[in-house]
């Protein structure tokens, strides 16, 4: 059961309606990835890379000049760093990543025959991926389950109370015990989606979601906020007595 109560299927259903009713309803930058690409492993590993630490908006822009240029591990492994910079600029943070997605096109053509590993053990091995890319490399690559951990998934996941967390490995860890692994391929794309339209991490958008009912965050943390607001005596309008 999930938050509440209410069966993970029932919040997941509920969150799709919300995400692709909504007005700033957008795929995320590795969904359009993914259906561009037609599930090309190495084009979502050197994506998900990128899209550390950057928008959406960002990510794609700088994945489509990257990819027009160099398209496969060969050509990346081979590329001119400089170059590289200029492509990738609207992801920021160019600097790093360029040597980091050079360096990782090298290593999957030196340690993996040039074929992305699809297994979170060999991922884990690559250079700059952690247990987040190696997971959206699994479900955006490779179309097997596994549950990435970003900003979004972990604070949603916490608010709802469907896990009571520090880390995003923690919530890695406690999701994939209480949510069944049928849920796993649409749990990241939806949470993110979500935590971009409404559940935002500043100023979540309470008053539109259908999960308040079954809200921890709602029910500990905004509720008794509008409650305090609404008990607070009201000065204006008072008129002041002549001394």
């Amino acid at each position: 059961m999930g938050a509440g109560g209410v069966g993970i299927g029932s919040i997941l259903s509920k969150v799709g309606r919300m995400v692709y009713g909504s007005n700033g309803a957008r795929a995320t930058a590795l969904s359009r990835l993914k259906e561009q690409e037609g599930e090309d492993p190495f084009r979502i590993l050197i994506g998900t890379i990128l899209s550390q630490r950057t928008r959406d908006e960002n990510t794609t822009k700088a994945v489509s000049n990257l990819f027009a240029r160099y398209g496969n591990a060969e050509e990346l492994a081979a590329a001119d760093e400089e170059e590289v910079k200029k492509l990738i600029k609207p992801a920021g943070f160019y600097n790093v990543k360029a040597k980091s997605i050079i360096r990782v096109s090298r290593q999957v053509l030196e340690e993996f025959d040039g074929r992305v590993p699809d297994n979170i053990d060999d991922l884990l091995k690559l250079h700059s991926v952690g247990r987040k890319t190696a997971n959206c490399v699994l479900v955006y690559g490779y179309n097997i389950p596994a549950i990435p951990v970003d900003t979004h998934v972990h604070r949603i996941s916490n608010r709802l109370g469907l896990v009571e967390t520090k880390r995003p490995d923690e919530t890695e860890g406690e999701l994939t015990k209480k949510v069944p692994r049928r849920y796993w391929l649409e749990l990241n794309e939806l949470f993110v989606r979500f935590g971009q339209t409404t559940c935002k991490p500043l100023g979540p958008r309470c008053e539109v979601c259908t999960l308040r009912p079954v809200c921890k965050y709602y029910r500990e943390v905004v509720s008794p906020r509008q409650r305090e607001k609404s008990d607070k005596p009201k000065l204006g309008g008072v008129r002041r007595a002549n001394i």
